[in-house]
């Protein structure tokens, strides 16, 4: 899947999370909803797993059939360990694990031009998307 050139939506998550993932899950489907079909078309939501060891490719696409996220519009990743820890500082992510299961992280959404510059951050959940969904907006109609 081509992703260079779209405005991308990311957030990172793991699979078998029962409280902040979910919530983040529908923050994004509720962003994407609130965002023009015209600029969605010009959009991706990407998710990187947090728990790559867990998170097999087979499991991710579980994941997004169950969520009704199994089109072009949506991406789910994963990379090594290693990566995954880059990839999250980049971010501004933070995660640990806290039990064999279980990990505590930060809730956040960001948003990235075409040219993959980080344009916009929205941290905590269910809060207000009305400014993430005014960056897509812009940065998809620009």
């Amino acid at each position: 899947m081509q992703v260079k050139g779209d405005v991308i939506v990311m957030v990172m998550i793991y699979t078998s999370c029962k409280s902040a993932c979910p919530r983040l899950v529908a923050d994004i489907r509720r962003i994407h909803e609130n965002v023009s079909d015209k600029a969605n078309k010009n959009t991706k939501y990407v998710f990187v797993s947090i728990d790559p060891e867990v998170d097999t490719p087979e499991k991710l696409k579980n994941f997004a059939i169950e969520n009704k996220m199994d089109n072009d519009q949506w991406l789910f990743l994963r990379g090594s360990v290693e990566d995954t820890r880059e990839f999250s500082a980049v971010l501004a992510v933070s995660y640990k694990r806290i039990s064999p299961i279980d990990f505590s992280h930060s809730n956040i959404i960001s948003v990235f031009d075409q040219q993959g510059v980080l344009q916009h951050q929205k941290e905590g959940l269910g809060i207000d998307d009305s400014e993430t969904v005014e960056a897509i907006e812009e940065l998809a109609n620009s």
